[in-house]
């Protein structure tokens, strides 16, 4: 198991109810594949530095997750596939 952040910006267009809708699902994916999510920061509904697929501002949603390396292709296709989110960082954390 290995440790990484993941960043996503949900639509704007969702009311808070769908976007944590969203983030529950996402770490009930997570758990599907054998990992955990050690944090989750629901940072709300923020301005965009430059649009992001036609939206100015969105849903910004920073969880650090537990899982194993074989498993984040898998994570990162189930969450392209959603329609609500517009934009996925991925990245590996640091052993402190």
């Amino acid at each position: 198991m290995k440790k990484y952040e993941l960043f996503t910006i949900i639509k704007p267009n969702l009311d808070n109810d769908e976007a944590d809708k969203i983030v529950a699902r996402t770490e009930e994916y997570v758990k599907t594949l054998g990992g955990s999510v050690l944090e989750c920061d629901k940072m709300g509904r923020k301005k965009l530095a430059y649009e992001v697929g036609g939206y100015s501002d969105g849903f910004m949603v920073n969880q650090v997750i537990n899982v194993d390396p074989s498993k984040v292709a898998d994570i990162k296709r189930q969450l392209r596939l959603n329609d609500s989110i517009i934009r996925v960082m991925f990245t590996a954390k640091e052993s402190a």
